[in-house]
C-alpha cells in the first residue's frame, strides 16, 4: 500500500512518521543474499501520496532491494531518552523507472539528487509508532487489513 494508504487509514500515525521521517536520516533495514539483515542510513522523501529513496545505483540496499524488496525503516531517535518517539514502518520496496515519479520525488527532495541516484517507492504493509511519556511508553500499530 502507498504512504497515500497510510495517510487515509492512520492520519495521526501517518503524520507523526512523516514528521520523524521526512528529509531525515532514518535506517533502512534490507535482506542479503545470504538471508541476514543489513542495516543502511539513507534519507525519506515523504510527499503527495509517496515514499520514496534515492540511492547510489552501486549501493548494496539497491542491490538487495532489487533482489528483495522486503525492508524496515526506524527513525533516528534524538536521543536516550527516545523523547522524540520513534516510528517503523514495514513492506516491500520497488525500483521506479518511471520519469513523472522522478520528477516528483526530485521535486519533494530536502536536498539535491544526483541524476545518477535510482529511486525506490516503498509500499506499506505495518506501521508503529511508540511515544514516551513521564510514567510509560504509548505504542500505535497499524497494519494493511485492521
Amino acid at each position: 500500500m502507498s504512504w497515500k494508504f497510510l495517510e487515509d487509514q492512520q492520519p495521526d500515525l501517518a503524520a507523526f512518521g512523516c514528521e520523524r521521517l521526512n528529509g531525515k536520516v532514518a535506517y533502512l533495514a534490507t535482506i542479503r543474499k545470504d538471508g541476514s539483515p543489513r542495516v543502511h542510513p539513507m534519507t525519506p522523501i515523504i510527499g503527495q501520496g509517496h515514499f520514496f529513496v534515492f540511492m547510489e545505483p552501486t549501493s548494496p540496499k539497491g542491490h538487495d532491494l532489487r533482489r528483495d524488496g522486503r525492508f524496515a525503516i526506524h527513525c533516528a531517535v534524538s536521543d536516550n531518552s527516545g523523547a522524540s518517539g520513534e516510528f517503523s514502518i514495514t513492506g516491500h520496496a520497488h525500483l521506479v523507472d518511471d520519469a513523472e515519479l522522478r520528477a516528483l520525488a526530485v521535486s519533494l527532495a530536502s536536498y539535491e539528487p544526483a541524476d545518477r541516484y535510482i529511486l525506490f517507492e516503498f509500499d506499506i504493509e505495518n506501521a508503529a509508532s511508540t511515544v514516551y511519556t513521564e510514567d510509560r511508553a504509548v505504542r500505535h500499530l497499524w497494519k494493511r487489513g485492521m
